[in-house]
């Protein structure tokens, strides 16, 4: 694409709306225009300009302000669905099914929509990242293609400027002055004592101030870049983790996120208030049933040894005991793990004794574990129970089958199989709280004899890298936002015309009223030409003084 010659011989970037050298309109619609569009000064943009090949699409695709509105739109329509119900980090469940049978429990066939769609993690989905990436390269692309132009523009603009260019201002006034030399030195003097940058040049005068404030939209650009960098970071291993464990009483586990590291509980407390305690609180306590004082959970933190492999939990460190305590969680190599909520008195075991049933006579007890049951257990005189099957939540029967709503031994039931030396094929027995069934007359019973609880600490596990870099964005942000509402570029044309002539014209981005008020000080000091705002609703004219 060739450049655009103007009548003044400068070659101009083609796409430029006024010329860089003496601000001459270069395409019809700038000719026919009233007031000229100063918002980048006229300058070529790259996506008012090459329309051609798939980088040209893909870059005026990210540079429309319309698209990067619509991406917002979405980011903030998909951030309200993950709000509609708890996202996977505040669901008391640790495996994927025992998630999917939470949002099924408790919310029905919305809660399984919005598992399978991906909203239960929902800020750590790919197609909401995607969202993120999309909406910083938009952010990105958009403010290329205007703060380069601009700033050359703004760079290289002259002092003495076309005619065609003052007329097409919104404040524009001409007129005879008695000595122009004067009125340009005047000009000159109050201008300065004003606070503007005064360029002089062939009897024409610039005066500027405040430039810096039209970066203002590209620094808190900056910012929001900055901040989804690091919002993009968390994506990455290492750098951002908040991981749920739910640890039981006398358990052991690996710490998500925290590669090597491993946590025992070695017991959890709980304190109450009490009426005896605190009278403060007798009417609460009387209303509520109980407040909690106080909850914690005494941890030993573990740690692979060197000589260790990955996961090799028998090879393990002590590194420390501590108390886990609301607010005071345990600190280790940047990590930190919070005690966030609790679950109290879960069945650990159920132990049952098998009878026979005409005689009463016991074999014995076995005990089951509710965490890891194992398949058989040996009884006394050559019998012995066999486990077929396990359903920790018992929800029913359908279709003939029992099923559970969760793997959490909420509502134990088995299948048994009992074996004796009478009965050596065994007999088949289903067993449920307060619920047995058989499928034909069972000459022997698995009876409940007793059953263990325990309580379970709710942790989360927190580290964050991006932290840092999220305040430096927001800082920045903070900064444009600023500099953009606080202050406004601000120039004044002054050059002469014909003869006595002397052409005045003003333009700032924002605040014309303050413009005006200084302009009059000038106008008033250096007798220059009364002018107009041709944009003001009341047809704004000044009249004071004769000036001719």
């Amino acid at each position: 694409m060739s450049n655009i010659k103007c009548l003044c011989g400068h070659e101009n970037p083609f796409g430029t709306i006024l010329c860089e050298r003496c601000g001459r309109p270069q395409t019809d619609e700038a000719k026919k225009s009233k007031l000229v569009d100063m918002r980048y000064e006229g300058s070529a943009r790259r996506s008012q300009t090459y329309k051609r090949s798939m980088i040209d699409r893909v870059w005026n695709f990210f540079s429309s302000v319309k698209v990067g509105i619509s991406i917002i739109v979405a980011v903030l329509v998909t951030s309200a669905f993950g709000t509609l119900f708890p996202q996977k980090l505040y669901v008391p469940a640790v495996t994927e099914a025992e998630i999917a049978a939470y949002y099924e429990r408790l919310y029905g066939v919305p809660g399984v929509l919005y598992y399978e769609l991906g909203f239960y993690d929902m800020y750590n989905s790919w197609w909401f990242i995607t969202l993120i990436g999309m909406l910083g390269t938009s952010i990105i692309i958009a403010s290329f293609d205007r703060v380069i132009p601009l700033y050359k523009s703004l760079k290289k603009q002259r002092t003495k400027r076309h005619v065609s260019f003052m007329s097409r201002q919104r404040i524009y006034g001409i007129g005879s002055v008695n000595d122009t030399d004067v009125s340009l030195a005047k000009a000159e003097k109050k201008l300065k004592e004003l606070r503007y940058n005064v360029k002089i040049e062939d009897g024409a005068i610039l005066a500027e101030k405040g430039r810096f404030s039209r970066w203002g939209p590209y620094v808190n650009h900056t910012g929001l870049i900055i901040f989804l960098f690091g919002v993009l970071l968390r994506g990455l291993p290492g750098f951002y983790v908040d991981e749920t464990l739910w640890l039981r009483e006398g358990e052991m586990r690996a710490i998500p996120g925290a590669p090597g590291f491993y946590i025992e509980n070695q017991d959890f407390k709980i304190e109450l208030y009490t009426k005896e305690e605190d009278e403060a609180f007798g009417e609460a306590i009387d209303r509520v049933g109980t407040i909690v004082k106080n909850y914690q959970t005494d941890v030993t933190l573990y740690k692979e040894a060197e000589d260790a492999l990955p996961g090799q939990s028998d090879k393990l460190e002590f590194v420390k005991d501590y108390s886990i305590i609301v607010n005071k969680p345990l600190n280790f190599e940047g990590y930190n793990v919070f005690q966030m909520d609790y679950r109290l008195d879960e069945l650990k075991s159920m132990t049952f004794h098998l009878t026979e049933k005409s005689t009463d006579r016991s074999f014995g007890e076995f005990t089951v574990d509710l965490t890891n049951p194992e398949p058989t257990y040996e009884l006394e005189e050559g019998a012995r129970v066999e486990l077929k099957d396990y359903f920790p939540d018992y929800d029913g029967i359908e279709d003939g089958e029992p099923k559970t709503k969760s793997p959490v031994p909420n509502n134990p039931a088995f299948i048994f199989k009992m074996v004796t030396s009478d009965k050596p094929k065994g007999e088949m027995s289903f067993v449920a709280i307060q619920q047995t069934l058989e499928t034909e007359v069972n000459d022997y019973k698995v009876s409940f004899v007793s059953a263990d609880t325990r309580d379970i600490s709710g942790l989360t596990v927190r580290k964050d890298k991006t932290l840092y870099i999220l305040l430096l964005g927001g800082i920045i942000f903070m900064i444009g936002v600023s500099q953009g509402s606080y202050w406004n570029h601000r120039r004044i044309w002054i050059q002469k015309g014909e003869g006595n002539e002397l052409l005045l014209a003003s333009h700032t981005n924002k605040n014309w009223f303050s413009l005006r008020k200084e302009l009059d000080q000038v106008r008033d000091y250096a007798n220059l030409p009364q002018y107009e705002d041709r944009d003001d609703t009341e047809s704004f004219e000044h009249q004071k003084g004769d000036n001719s």
